[in-house]
């Protein structure tokens, strides 16, 4: 998997748009293959607009709340090392590649849009990290020992997740900067940090708050 291959995967959504490997504000040990910082944020033609809503290109993007945990996984990397890891929705792949490089013994990315997974195999070849692909959370075997949610439960639907992760892992680590508390009760807050959607084009300030909540089985 290359970063051609992601150029082309984003051209189908945003013609004009192009694809760089650019370093990590605050976590330069990584880079991604991610839309380029001064793409225009104006206007789009009504047939882009189409692609946009049908084929989002969301993995282009590193989100602030996959930058947080990322930088709090190599920063601690005692959450991982050693350990089965799941990233569930990897986007970019960001907290997977984090995952693999602050020593996880395996790190499976799951996510049902294939597009994201073609980018975060990219992205893992890129970083020279192994992170195993999956598309269906049904074919995650139980006992793993972290399971690892980033910018999940913008889309509310997604809650239900908080309590399927307890039958797949012995532990969780939701980082969500839009949601100020969890409605499962074994959720706690660890951490509040500061982290902006990597490039910023302008549009995501309001969710630099990042919250970092923490359950055990």
């Amino acid at each position: 998997m290359s970063l051609r291959t992601l150029q082309d995967q984003l051209r189908r959504t945003l013609p004009n748009a192009r694809i760089e490997a650019q370093a990590l504000p605050g976590c330069a040990r990584i880079r991604l293959g991610l839309i380029n910082a001064d793409f225009s944020v104006g206007p789009l033609p009504p047939e882009v607009m189409h692609a946009v809503i049908q084929r989002p290109a969301y993995w282009a993007f590193c989100w602030g709340s996959g930058l947080a945990l990322a930088r709090m996984l190599l920063d601690q990397p005692d959450w991982v090392r050693g350990r089965r890891v799941v990233d569930l929705g990897p986007g970019s792949g960001v907290v997977a590649i984090a995952a693999a490089l602050a020593g996880a013994a395996r790190v499976v990315a799951c996510d049902n849009d294939p597009d994201a997974l073609v980018a975060t195999a990219a992205n893992a070849e890129l970083n020279s990290v192994s992170v195993e692909l999956c598309a269906d959370l049904a074919d995650i075997a139980p006992e793993q020992d972290l399971l690892l949610m980033a910018d999940v439960l913008y889309d509310r639907s997604n809650l239900p997740l908080l309590e399927r992760a307890a039958t797949l892992a012995r532990e969780t680590l939701v980082a969500d900067s839009r949601i100020a508390s969890l409605p499962a009760p074994n959720y706690r807050q660890i951490a509040s940090v500061e982290a902006l959607t990597f490039p910023n084009l302008g549009e995501f300030d309001e969710f630099r708050t990042v919250r970092i909540f923490h359950a055990t089985r």
